[in-house]
């Protein structure tokens, strides 16, 4: 059974965050908060895991994962970024934007798009996983917490864990997140390219 972590989102509990980084550090999945909704995040450098949180949401190998990063140095270290990308990314960061980014060498090719090789990565804004992140020492892998056949993310801690019970180690309960995946922007292109939009708002980037 997973475990259940009540975490207060302003002031969170040190020793519970420990408690799933340690969970994470032995390749286990757990459903975390963030400033969109809830997400499955794993260890970046644990093929099973990776292979595990596929499975779960129900994606192949062809659908963006995403790196959730502390800040724009630690996104810059996973992804090639040139001026203009970089402006932009500032603009959006910390907050509910995913963008699809060249990859760099520092993430396994295992988890960039097979042909494309980009990778989803974003800067959440949102104490708890910003916390979790720091206890972490690195970006984490992770999905939007969709579930099989349906279209709209996860938003219950408690109707996640009856869901998941069985599939994930552990939940972060910090009450309800916003109820909408995040703005998603290809940034490969000549032209940034909305693929989703979802909480992020354009007008925040001029677009």
């Amino acid at each position: 059974m997973a475990q259940y972590f009540e975490v207060h989102p302003e002031n969170p509990q040190v020793r519970l965050l420990k408690q799933a980084v340690t969970l994470l550090e032995k390749g286990q999945i757990l459903a975390v908060p963030t400033d969109s909704s809830y997400a499955l995040v794993c260890h970046l450098d644990d093929k099973a895991a990776a292979d595990n949180l596929r499975r779960i949401r129900g994606v192949d190998d062809k659908h963006h994962l995403t790196l959730l990063c502390r800040d724009l140095s630690e996104l810059a270290s996973y992804a090639r970024v040139d001026n203009r990308q970089y402006r932009l990314l500032k603009l959006a960061t910390p907050g509910p934007y995913t963008f699809i980014l060249e990859a760099s060498k520092e993430v396994p090719r295992r988890v960039s798009h097979p042909s494309r090789k980009t990778i989803g990565l974003r800067v959440p804004e949102h104490k708890v996983l910003q916390d979790l992140l720091a206890l972490h020492g690195s970006a984490l892998l992770a999905t939007t917490l969709i579930a099989i056949n349906e279209s709209d993310p996860l938003n219950d801690a408690y109707e996640i864990r009856e869901r998941y019970e069985h599939q994930i180690a552990a939940v972060i309960d910090v009450g309800a997140c916003a109820h909408q995946p995040t703005t998603v922007i290809d940034l490969t292109t000549d032209a940034p390219r909305v693929l989703r939009q979802g909480l992020g708002d354009l007008a925040r980037l001029g677009m």
